[in-house]
């Protein structure tokens, strides 16, 4: 398992309160910043459920 590289891509003004959360986990906090997280099943699911306003990329 390698690492993810994760950029928030869209706004969580709207999203609901578990989505908004969930993306502060993550560590995201601005539109366009991007973190680094090692892949393993927590991550992806969280990724899972915010995949519409998050870029996925693995390195």
């Amino acid at each position: 398992m390698g690492n993810l590289k994760i950029t928030l891509k869209k706004s969580t003004i709207k999203s609901k309160a578990d989505q908004k959360a969930t993306v502060a986990a993550l560590g995201l906090r601005k539109i366009g910043q991007t973190v680094e997280h090692k892949d393993n099943p927590q991550i992806r699911g969280m990724i899972n459920k915010v995949s519409h306003l998050v870029q996925v990329e693995e390195i």
